[in-house]
């Protein structure tokens, strides 16, 4: 893993932070930034140039939200984010994408967001999408991670698809070596939980089978996060060191 890189983030909705990968981070003396685009005053127009110059950022996250990727009429500033990361992308930059942060890339480089058939909240188990090609991100055959999301993104042209499960087919690509989008939440830790179950309004549009109750997620027991957060630990490195 390489040391001192100048990581930038964009955050969507207000107290998420960065995540778990905060610590990982700071441990290789990166210089960490962020865009708050939740903090932009929406009568505003948001212009490119307000967005930091991609030379000056060696890896992009793209955090989660609540918001969809199609929602350019209430959030204006969406469709400056996608233009930003397009050109991100085009220099062959480093780049995670969580949840909403995975569509977001998605979206830009024209793949559809949409509905998903069922919602997915809480803990579930993906799986690894058998693979011919050779230069992939090293995944176990299954994983228990966090959900959290109504809407899924379809593979962009040109990526692999990674990781699936019954609910939701698609759960993470790749593109290239460089970039790499996730549909769940490897970042989630106790207090983002914490964070998120405290959003009655948003808890509440969600429901169905495959929905598990705030109270029984507000009992989560610290072990159950280790496999995300590590996880996402190693996605940093292996696009990091693509680069």
């Amino acid at each position: 893993m390489k040391s001192h890189l100048k990581v930038h983030y964009f955050q969507h909705i207000a107290g998420e932070g960065f995540g778990s990968c905060y610590d990982f981070l700071k441990t290789h003396q990166s210089k960490i930034t962020a865009t708050e685009f939740f903090a932009l005053p929406p009568d505003l127009p948001l212009e490119i140039e307000a967005l930091p110059r991609i030379d000056d950022v060696d890896l992009l996250i793209i955090m989660g939200g609540t918001m969809s990727v199609n929602d350019e009429a209430n959030f204006p500033w969406l469709k400056i984010e996608k233009r930003w990361i397009r050109r991100y992308l085009a220099a062959g930059k480093p780049a995670i994408g969580l949840c909403l942060g995975g569509q977001l890339i998605a979206n830009a480089l024209g793949a559809a967001v949409s509905r998903n058939p069922f919602q997915e909240l809480g803990w579930t188990t993906v799986h690894r999408v058998p693979q011919s090609a050779t230069q992939c991100f090293p995944l176990p055959s299954s994983l228990h991670v966090m959900q959290w999301h109504s809407e899924t993104f379809e593979i962009p042209k040109g990526a692999i698809h990674l990781a699936e499960n019954d609910v939701c087919r698609n759960q993470m690509y790749q593109i290239g070596q460089n970039v790499l989008g996730f549909q769940f939440h490897p970042e989630i830790t106790p207090q983002t939980l914490e964070l998120f179950l405290e959003n009655d309004d948003e808890v509440a549009i969600f429901h169905g089978e495959y929905v598990q109750p705030a109270n029984q997620l507000k009992q989560s027991k610290q072990s159950k996060f280790i496999e995300g957060n590590q996880l996402l630990n190693q996605a940093i490195e292996y696009v990091v060191n693509a680069s």
